[in-house]
C-alpha cells in the first residue's frame, strides 16, 4: 500500500518533467492510482483535509469496525420496539376514536327520546300560538280571550264534553275522524280540550299537500330532529340513510312508540296526537301511502292503549279512504247549531260584549240568512250592523259559486267544453236540490232551524252522469258530504245561493242550451265523415258484372248529382251559423241521395242477373 502512494507520489511530482505529448497521464494509470486511494471514479469533490499519515498497523481495527457497522444494521430489538410503539399508538387512537364515537352515539339516542318525552309535558305551541296577543293564557284550563276580554269561542257545544275524554285519555281503545264542514267548529274545540289539560299528553299539527312538509311539522310536534343534528359521521359511523319523507314518519313513529309505552307505564294513559286539516292531503298515490301508513299506527297503539289519534278533516274523502280498513275507528259528525242555540249565543254575546239585547225577530232574520254555521256567527256577532253582515256573507257565497261553476250557454267556445262540463254538472245538481226542496213537507223547523234537502251520494252522481266531480266540489265549499254519504249545500247562505240562481226567469231553457252545446260538440268530435273524393268533380264509378262462368253480364256507372261542390262540413267557421246549417242540410242531402243511387243500382243489378238465369 505505501509502494502505491509513493508512486503516486513520485508521478505527481515529476509531471512537470515529461514531455508535453506525455503531458495527460494514462489512464490505466489514473484507475490504478484512485484504486489505490480508495477513492471513486468520476471527478472528485473537495473532502476533509488530511489527517496525516496513515498508521501501519490501522488495517485490522478498520476490519472489525467493519464487522461491527454490519450487525448494527439487522438490530432486530430496536426495530421491534418502534414497530410496537407504532401499533400501540394507532390502537389507542381508534380505541379513544370508538370509545368517543360509541359514547356519542348512546347519548345522541338518549337525547332523542329525552326531547320527544318534553314534547308531550305540559305546555304545546298550539296554546302558545292560540294565546299569542291574548289577555289571558291558555293553561291551566282557562278560557282563551282576546284583546277586548272576548271569549273567541263563545259558544259551548254538545260534542265538546265527549272531545274533552278523549283529548284527557278518559276514553281509550280507539281513534276518532272529526268531519263537518269548514267553520263548524272543531279545531276550536280540540284547541279547548288541550287547554283544559294544559296540552299534557298532546301533540298537535296541522297537514299539508307535500309529504315533505308533513314531516317537518310532525318532527316539530314531536321536537325530533330525523337525525338530521347528528355529527356521528366525524367518528365515521354512518348515520341513517337517504330515504323520502314516508321513511322519516315512519322513523318518528318508531321513537314515539317507545315514548308511548315509558309514558304509560308512568301515568297510565295513551298519548294523544291530532293531525288537523287532513283533508290537505292529495288524494294520489303519495297521499293515500302517507294516510295508510298513519292509519296502520291508530290501529295499532289504540288497540294497545299507547296513543290515541284524532283525525279532522272537512273533507269526505277522508273517511272513504279509512274507512276501508278501519275496525277501530270511530266518527264524529260536526254540524251547525240549531235554530235556539244559534240564537242564544248570538244574544248572550251582544248582551255581554255589547251591552246590548237585541229582539228576537232581528236574530232569526241573522238566522235564516247564514244559518248555525259558527264562523258565519262569529263574525256577524262581532259585526255593528247583523243583518248587513249577514247579507255581505250571502253575496260573497253566491259570487263564490257563480266563478266556479257559471255556464256559457249555447254561444260557447269549443274550447272550454271541459271546464263547461265541470261547472254544468254542478248547476244540475244545485237544480236537483231546489226542485227536491220544493217537494219536501217541511223546509224550516220553529226549533232545529233550517231543514236542508239532501240526496244520497249514488244518486248526486246520477244526476250530474260524472262520479268524479263531487270530490272537487266538497274541496272547493260548494257541496257537502257527510259521513252518512248524503249530499247538500255546503251551508245555508249557499243554498240560499242555490235558490236564487235556479229559479230566475230563463235559468232552464239557459241550462238546456248550455247541455245541448256540450252534447253537439261531443258529437262531432265523436263522428267521422266518410266522402267519396272521386265523384266530387263528376267523376264516375263504372262496376262491370260476370255471371258466374266468368262471362260479362252488364255493367253499372255511378256518379254524383251536381247539386254540391263539397260534402265536406266546414264547421270551423263560427261566425256564420247560418250558413253552416245550409251546408250541413246540403251535405245531408247529398250523403242521401248517393246511398239511394247506389241502393237502387245494387238493386236493379240484382234483378237483371235473376232475369238472365231464369
Amino acid at each position: 500500500m505505501n509502494r502505491f502512494r509513493l508512486l503516486a507520489g513520485a508521478l505527481n511530482s515529476g509531471s512537470s518533467a515529461i514531455r508535453p505529448h506525455q503531458r495527460r497521464p494514462h489512464y490505466p494509470l489514473v484507475l490504478l492510482q484512485k484504486r489505490c486511494l480508495q477513492l471513486p471514479f468520476g471527478p472528485q469533490t473537495p473532502g476533509p483535509p488530511d489527517a496525516g499519515p496513515a498508521d501501519p498497523n490501522d488495517d485490522e481495527p478498520k476490519k472489525s469496525g467493519g464487522k461491527q457497522d454490519a450487525g448494527a444494521k439487522f438490530d432486530w430489538k430496536g426495530t421491534m420496539f418502534k414497530m410496537t410503539e407504532a401499533a400501540l399508538t394507532t390502537f389507542a387512537s381508534v380505541a379513544i376514536l370508538g370509545a368517543f364515537g360509541y359514547g356519542y352515539t348512546i347519548y345522541y339516542k338518549y337525547m332523542v327520546l329525552q326531547k320527544i318525552d318534553n314534547a308531550f309535558k305540559p305546555g304545546d305551541p298550539i296554546l302558545d300560538l292560540a294565546a299569542t296577543g291574548k289577555q289571558g293564557t291558555a293553561t291551566g284550563g282557562q278560557i282563551l280571550v282576546d284583546e277586548d276580554k272576548n271569549r273567541e269561542h263563545w259558544v259551548l257545544r254538545e260534542e265538546q264534553d265527549l272531545i274533552d275524554k278523549i283529548v284527557a285519555g278518559e276514553v281509550r281503545g280507539q281513534y276518532h275522524l272529526l268531519v263537518g264542514e269548514k267553520g263548524t267548529g272543531k279545531s276550536s274545540m280540540l284547541i279547548d280540550a288541550m287547554a283544559k289539560i294544559n296540552g299534557e299528553g298532546c301533540a298537535m299539527f296541522d297537514a299539508h299537500a307535500s309529504a315533505e312538509i308533513f314531516r317537518i311539522r310532525l318532527g316539530k310536534a314531536l321536537d325530533f330532529e330525523y337525525h338530521e343534528d347528528n355529527i356521528g359521521s366525524l367518528f365515521s359511523i354512518r348515520g341513517p340513510r337517504d330515504a323520502g319523507a314516508i321513511l322519516d314518519i315512519e322513523r318518528a313513529f318508531n321513537k314515539l312508540e317507545k315514548i308511548a309505552m315509558k309514558r304509560r307505564a308512568e301515568k297510565g294513559r295513551p298519548l294523544i296526537l291530532i293531525f288537523n286539516s287532513m283533508h290537505l292531503l292529495r288524494d294520489d298515490q303519495d297521499g293515500k301511502d302517507l294516510l295508510e301508513l298513519i292509519q296502520q299506527r291508530a290501529e295499532q297503539w289504540s288497540a294497545s292503549n299507547l296513543a290515541t289519534v284524532i283525525f279532522n278533516s272537512d273533507d269526505y274523502w277522508i273517511y272513504e279512504r279509512l274507512k276501508q280498513y278501519a275496525t277501530r275507528m270511530n266518527v264524529i259528525r260536526i254540524l251547525d247549531l240549531s235554530k235556539d242555540k244559534a240564537m242564544a249565543a248570538l244574544r248572550n254575546y251582544r248582551t255581554k260584549y255589547r251591552f246590548e239585547n237585541p229582539a228576537d225577530s232581528i236574530l232569526e232574520q241573522v238566522y235564516d240568512k247564514v244559518g248555525g254555521r259558527m264562523s258565519y256567527l262569529s263574525r256577524v256577532a262581532k259585526s255593528d250592523d247583523m243583518l248587513k253582515k249577514a247579507d255581505e256573507i250571502c253575496r260573497m257565497e253566491k259570487t263564490w259559486f257563480l266563478n266556479q261553476c257559471w255556464i256559457l250557454g249555447k254561444e260557447m267556445d269549443d274550447d272550454v267544453m271541459d271546464q263547461q262540463k265541470y261547472a254544468s254538472a254542478a248547476m244540475v245538481l244545485a237544480k236537483a236540490l231546489v226542485d227536491k226542496e220544493k217537494k219536501m213537507e217541511r223546509t224550516y223547523d220553529p226549533e232545529q232551524g233550517h231543514i236542508l234537502p239532501e240526496l244520497p251520494l249514488h244518486e248526486a252522481r246520477q244526476i250530474m252522469t260524472r262520479a268524479d266531480f263531487i270530490q272537487s266540489y266538497d274541496a272547493i265549499n260548494i257541496f257537502a258530504i257527510d259521513s252518512n254519504a248524503q249530499v247538500r249545500a255546503d251551508s245555508v247562505p249557499m243554498m240560499n245561493a242555490f235558490r236564487e240562481i235556479c229559479t230566475q226567469e230563463g235559468f232552464d231553457e239557459f241550462l238546456e242550451a248550455t247541455l245541448d252545446r256540450i252534447a253537439d260538440i261531443e258529437s262531432l268530435g265523436r263522428t267521422r265523415e266518410l266522402t267519396i273524393k272521386d265523384l266530387w268533380e263528376r267523376g264516375q264509378y263504372q262496376i262491370k258484372m260476370v255471371d258466374p262462368r266468368g262471362r260479362p253480364a252488364g255493367g253499372i256507372i255511378m256518379e254524383a248529382e251536381p247539386k254540391h261542390h263539397s260534402l265536406v262540413d266546414d264547421d270551423d267557421d263560427e261566425n256564420d251559423d247560418e250558413k253552416e246549417d245550409g251546408e250541413d242540410k246540403g251535405d245531408a242531402e247529398s250523403s242521401s241521395n248517393a246511398a239511394q243511387l247506389m241502393t237502387a243500382t245494387l238493386r236493379r243489378c240484382l234483378e237483371e242477373d235473376d232475369a238472365d238465369k231464369n
